[in-house]
This record gives structure tokens, C-alpha cells and sequence, in this order.
């Protein structure tokens, strides 16, 4: 696969073309102890939940990325 056609399947993480209300545009990711996110993205919150390590103190948490309103759980 030609890197050109690589670049063509990312979506653009700026574009809003999908999303209707910012404000549910709701994320997961995991929340390490240490305080930082891990620096990359899930597809759903099943995925983050496989991929986390709760015995190393890992959180699954679900944020709005767009305005910055954090939701944990």
C-alpha cells in the first residue's frame, strides 16, 4: 500500500462532518495512574476496557475531547 493511499483512510480528526452536537461527541480512553490518557485512541469503550491494565491502577473514562468536558465512570 502506497503511503498516499495510507493517508486516505485516516479520517481527519478536525473535520466535524459526522457529528451533529458537539457536546456528544463522547470518547473513551484510559486514564493510567500515573494521571496521563494514553496516547491513542479506541474505537469504542469495549476496546479500551480490553486494552487497559486495571491491576496497574488503569480507569476506563469517556470525555468529550471537542470541548474539553471530562465525564468518568
Amino acid at each position: 500500500m502506497s503511503t498516499r493511499a495510507a493517508r486516505e483512510k485516516v479520517a481527519d480528526p478536525t473535520s466535524l462532518a459526522d457529528v451533529g452536537d458537539p457536546r456528544e461527541a463522547i470518547e473513551a480512553g484510559v486514564l493510567m495512574a500515573n494521571g496521563r490518557l494514553v496516547g491513542r485512541s479506541f474505537a469504542d469503550r469495549a476496546e479500551a476496557t480490553a486494552w487497559a491494565r486495571p491491576e496497574d491502577g488503569d480507569q476506563v473514562v469517556e470525555f468529550n475531547a471537542l470541548c474539553q468536558c471530562d465525564f468518568t465512570s
